[in-house]
């Protein structure tokens, strides 16, 4: 059976039997960066080694999902530094202050250093040390009474990834065991994923490939916060590259604004409709590719179906954006509109990309297939410096996963997120859709077990008043996480993985490389406390679960099972460290696109032909709606992405949390920004302290003034308010993802929403 990431969906099938620092760019100087081991040994909790034998080891840092290759200094076989590798074809040398600062995490005191038992009510923070036996012997023991109980549906389980064979050997686990409910947490690359597949009948992973691109127009993409892999981002900027045009539009001066050609300010949630203007301006003045149009796709005319009803093509529909409307729409001037298609459309491999900030969110599925049609009008679909779908690499192959009645009959329910449904066929995981569904189900949760790994979704989902009430009405959670994050510190049980500096694991190239590239992270160390690798855990489980499920891993160990499913590639992996597949673009006019006209399908034809998909906002185009009733709250609040600041599942490092400005956050407070013509109608001044309210909660803040964000706006980082891990990170500054809501995509059911009305009250 072929392992790729879209096998989840497909289990089903299965047989029933049995009945760089040099590019960091910063205000800061990066000096600090060179003296990393320095630093890290300031901390009373970092063990200092004796001077002794110098080493080097080469692994893949995986904090972050850009894997990026990392060389690690030891001393006397204890790590004591790390840099970036300057050989690896993801990073190439760079590496982000999260990816220098990983002794941290090695040695923090978040680490959890043994199996957990919850002692009195959750978030207590009151824990038993117990053995693994015990540990394993609980969870077993619970999912074994649910399968037993015949609702072997009822267990989910939210990874933070499903690339790489940890998540797929986890999917296993679930199939064997009867769920269909592997969930994975969202990202910009699932609307990005599901427009290539409406467009081209393409699946697999969007590439970007921005190095050989020389005009590249960013809907907000955060080049410099994160977007992609860090490190590979970070070379766009670094010495001796070939000149390029970087043009940022967005709402708020970014590092990556601040460092492009241009800053393009945008009223937010608006790009779409920017993308349909520039998209009218490249048509009406026909500079687009004639050549791809008119062999290669279909659906920019007008067209008749086989029924002899005529629909309205993409040229027709973008005559309604025209620049003077997108202008008022957008808060862009007509002229720079004008422009901006046309330099777009005249320059030499141009390349439209989206995704705000780091990428963290799916965002409307309308602007990414907008934003996609920007790339097809000027022929930059499968070419270099363009944009493809690169195909899962088949590098390994796992035995069919047989399944009893039990199983068979859990994994035909639908899944408790609603993905896959005929509502949303073509998307794969709804994570923003799990919380009203546990909070509104009457009776029990449908969620009796949760299993939560590389994943703190109590921290970085929206709503975490509605998430953490949902949580707590589910009966049993496991947290495999290595650190005390708040997800773990909300579980019943913790089995702790080992950190990443410590474990054996594939790790495919972030989403959006160029490059298709599986890097080997080995254990530069051995395990530091009384932890577990998570594929020995699960493979464990499945063997106390007995029946099926155990036949399912019939590998001894993780170790064993990787080498076993890798075959003939595990020698070069280990050896090489990397596997590099071939991902070689075809002429253009020689490419046939998997659609049903066989050629790519301008939007709206390509949905409403195949009738693939329902909920299109384009032909009556709207902002993406803004919760919370502006009568009450004037302003507009929108969170933003740092390169100094972790918003994902594993958190900031003491050592990046130094780095932070302190306009940014001072003491315990966060700062918000707001322009200061906007503070000046508030009678707010730069320091001030003032409550912000919003729909979903409050918080108190300071004043920072900033001329790099539009009149209305307000803005504050992600990565702050922490509740959990140790004291040199909790209660520092506001989760700003307690203040904002999700909104549902009509389209995908993605959570689409960029930001919340809001208000500021002197205090």
């Amino acid at each position: 059976m072929k392992i790729d990431r879209r096998s989840f969906l497909t289990y089903t099938t299965a047989v029933v039997l049995g009945g760089a620092a040099g590019s960091m760019l910063s205000p800061a100087t990066w000096k600090i960066t060179d003296d990393i081991a320095i630093w890290t040994q300031n901390w009373p909790w970092t063990p200092v080694p004796e001077d002794g034998a110098v080493s080097y080891k080469q692994s893949v840092c995986t904090l972050c999902s850009g894997n990026c290759g990392i060389n690690v200094r030891l001393i006397d076989g204890r790590p004591v530094k790390i840099e970036g590798l300057k050989d690896h074809p993801v990073n190439k040398g760079s590496l982000c202050p999260q990816g220098f600062s990983g002794l941290q995490y090695l040695y923090g005191p978040s680490r959890v250093t043994a199996p957990l038992k919850r002692e009195g009510k959750r978030g207590e923070g009151k824990w038993k040390k117990v053995s693994w036996d015990e540990a394993l012997a609980a969870v077993t023991g619970k999912l074994a009474e649910l399968r037993k109980q015949g609702r072997p549906q009822s267990v989910a389980c939210i990874s933070g990834s499903d690339q790489g064979t940890i998540p797929n050997l986890i999917g296993r686990f679930l199939n064997a065991y009867g769920s269909p409910n592997f969930i994975c947490e969202p990202t910009a690359q699932d609307a990005i994923e599901q427009a290539i597949y409406l467009t081209q009948g393409a699946q697999g992973e969007p590439v970007f490939d921005i190095e050989n691109a020389e005009f590249i127009l960013s809907f907000g993409s955060g080049i410099l916060e994160g977007w992609g892999a860090t490190g590979r981002m970070l070379n766009l900027y670094g010495a001796g590259k070939p000149a390029r045009k970087i043009i940022q539009v967005e709402p708020r001066l970014s590092d990556t604004a601040a460092k492009a050609s241009q800053w393009i300010g945008i009223n937010p949630g608006t790009e779409t409709a920017l993308a349909l203007g520039l998209a009218h301006v490249i048509i009406n003045e026909s500079l687009y590719d004639k050549n791809f149009v008119e062999n290669l796709a279909f659906g920019f005319d007008d067209w008749t179906d086989d029924n002899g009803k005529t629909h309205e093509g993409f040229a027709a529909m973008v005559k309604n954006y025209a620049p003077a409307k997108v202008a008022q729409i957008t808060g862009i001037d007509q002229a720079e509109i004008v422009s901006l298609a046309r330099k777009f459309a005249r320059a030499k491999r141009p390349i439209a990309v989206n995704g705000r900030g780091r990428g963290f969110l799916p965002g409307s599925i309308d602007e990414s297939l907008a934003v996609l049609s920007l790339n097809a009008l000027v022929g930059n679909i499968n070419k270099t410096g363009g944009v493809s779908a690169m195909p899962d690499p088949n590098y390994t192959q796992w035995p069919e996963v047989k399944i009893d009645e039990i199983a068979a009959k859990g994994m035909q329910e639908p899944r408790i997120d609603g993905a896959g449904s005929e509502q949303f066929p073509n998307t794969r995981y709804l994570l923003n859709r799990l919380p009203e569904t546990i909070n509104t189900a009457t009776g029990e949760s449908p969620v009796q077990a949760l299993l939560v790994t590389d994943a703190n979704p109590l921290y970085t989902m929206p709503d975490t008043a509605a998430t953490k009430k949902a949580f707590d009405r589910i009966p049993f959670i496991v947290s495999f996480s290595p650190y005390m994050d708040e997800t773990a510190r909300h579980a019943d049980y913790i089995l702790p993985n080992h950190s990443y500096l410590e474990r054996l694991q594939d790790a495919p190239a972030a989403a959006g490389n160029s490059l298709q590239v599986i890097s080997l992270a080995k254990p530069v160390v051995r395990p530091v406390y009384e932890t577990q690798h998570i594929g020995d855990t699960f493979i464990q489980m499945a063997k106390g679960l007995g029946g099926f499920v155990n036949e399912a891993f019939p590998w001894a160990s993780y170790e064993k099972f990787l080498k076993k499913t890798l075959a003939d590639h595990w020698r070069t992996l280990n050896r090489k460290g990397i596997l590099e597949f071939a991902h070689d673009l075809p002429e253009p006019l020689a490419y046939t696109f998997n659609t049903v006209s066989s050629k790519f399908e301008f939007y709206p034809t390509a949905r409403n032909r195949a009738k693939q998909q329902k909920g299109s906002a384009l032909p009556a185009y709207a902002p993406v709606p803004i919760e919370g009733d502006i009568q009450r709250f004037k302003l507009v609040m929108t969170p933003y992405d740092s390169i100094r600041l972790s918003g994902g599942y594993v958190a900031n490092a003491p050592f990046m949390t130094k780095t932070v400005e302190d306009t940014v956050l001072k003491q315990q407070t966060s700062f918000v920004e707001i322009n200061p013509a906007t503070a000046r109608e508030l009678g707010l001044k730069e320091g001030g302290m003032a409550r912000l309210t919003t729909p979903k909660g409050e918080a108190d803040v300071k004043v920072h003034l900033y001329d790099g964000i539009k009149p209305g706006l307000i803005a504050m980082p992600r990565g702050l308010g922490h509740t959990a891990y140790s004291d040199y990170l909790a209660d520092k500054g506001t989760n700003v993802n307690m203040l904002i809501g999700a909104i549902e995509d009509p389209g995908s059911g993605l959570n689409m929403a960029w930001g919340i009305r809001a208000k500021l009250t002197r205090i």
